[in-house]
């Protein structure tokens, strides 16, 4: 009996010399842990960047200069054959640092304590990586709006018209302009990605008037009294004219024929003028002082019609309105239509 006592006393002590030699290695592993606390597990990198048992101050540091480089990256924006340069910053970017630091160090609660205190034992990475956040685009919508300011280009109509004495054909051509919503769909986008480089949307504007449709256009020189047809920029007629004689204007500028009658009834414009002597009204036929066309412009008052007096034709002889043959003016009245342009000059 006394010999099993003695045993067992023995191995009593022995466990309890385990008990304590565990217990101490236990004690010195927390304070080890804690004393580590404030400093990321090995094998964690934000951003691309080991942060390995580093503090949060350290690990900021590190991470701001990688992130600081990037939000300084060039990037090119292209838009209708021209680029623009700016960086991720300029547009209003930012980094979360902060955020991804602390993440970092969350991390060691998420392995457990016996791991962490392997892991940093043994200096053995953990494998995280954590991404930084990158946020803010203030600067896009100006951008964009300064770029569609540069690039936009007014589309051109098709005309006919008179510079210096001198008629001029003006061809079309087509605007251009920035499809502003798209274009900061496709810059956000290229900044979530990290693309240092994006293409914005142009699109073509037509012309209201394209060569192909620039229509009619009578010309008058009251000058050399001639009147010029174009049919497009094609010159279709020339007619000698009359127009208006001393003490009378046959007014220069751009008109449109708003009307057009065969056999027109003649109305007296001045009867208390030089029209006094004249009838209010002279039917069709011979004598009537439009003849047998008239165009009605929308110039007060004056018509492109026909005349009997053909040796006015030339000459400045008219009240305002500008006379032509009877046989030209037949001629020419199924080639206008109505809405043709007149330029006087």
């Amino acid at each position: 009996m006394k010999h099993a006592r003695g045993a067992a006393l023995v191995v009593a002590i022995a466990v309890g010399i385990v008990l304590l030699a565990l217990g101490g290695v236990s004690y010195a592993a927390y304070r080890y842990d804690r004393a580590s606390s404030d400093r990321i597990l090995p094998g964690v990198t934000i951003a691309g960047t080991d942060v390995s048992d580093m503090t949060r101050a350290e690990a900021i540091r590190a991470v701001q200069r990688v992130v600081q480089d990037r939000l300084a990256e060039p990037m090119t924006v292209r838009a209708a054959a021209r680029s623009w340069t700016t960086t991720p910053a300029e547009l209003g970017r930012s980094a979360d640092v902060d955020a991804a630091v602390d993440q970092a160090l969350d991390a060691s609660d998420s392995v457990g304590f016996i791991t962490r205190v392997w892991h940093r034992l043994r200096e053995q990475p953990v494998g995280i990586s954590i991404d930084v956040r990158f946020e803010g685009d203030g600067a896009v919508a100006g951008l964009v709006s300064s770029i569609a300011d540069d690039v936009a280009q007014t589309p051109r109509d098709a005309s006919v018209a008179v510079v210096d004495g001198e008629v001029t054909f003006v061809h079309s051509r087509p605007g251009r302009s920035l499809g502003a919503n798209i274009a900061t769909k496709r810059l956000l986008s290229a900044l979530e990605d990290g693309s240092n480089a994006v293409r914005l949307p142009v699109k073509t504007v037509r012309p209201k008037v394209p060569d192909s449709k620039i229509g009619k256009t009578i010309v008058v020189d009251r000058t050399i009294n001639q009147l010029y047809l174009y049919d497009g920029f094609d010159l279709e007629k020339s007619y000698h004219v009359a127009t208006a004689a001393a003490g009378y204007v046959t007014p220069s500028g751009e008109w449109t024929v708003i009307d057009k009658r065969e056999n027109p009834t003649w109305t007296n414009p001045a009867p208390d003028t030089w029209g006094a002597d004249l009838p209010a009204v002279i039917p069709p036929g011979p004598g009537n002082p439009l003849g047998t066309r008239a165009l009605y412009l929308d110039a007060p008052g004056i018509r492109i019609h026909g005349t009997y007096d053909v040796g006015s034709i030339g000459t400045h002889a008219s009240h305002g309105c500008i006379r032509m043959l009877m046989s030209e003016v037949e001629e020419m009245y199924p080639l206008v239509p109505i809405g043709t342009r007149v330029i006087v000059f």
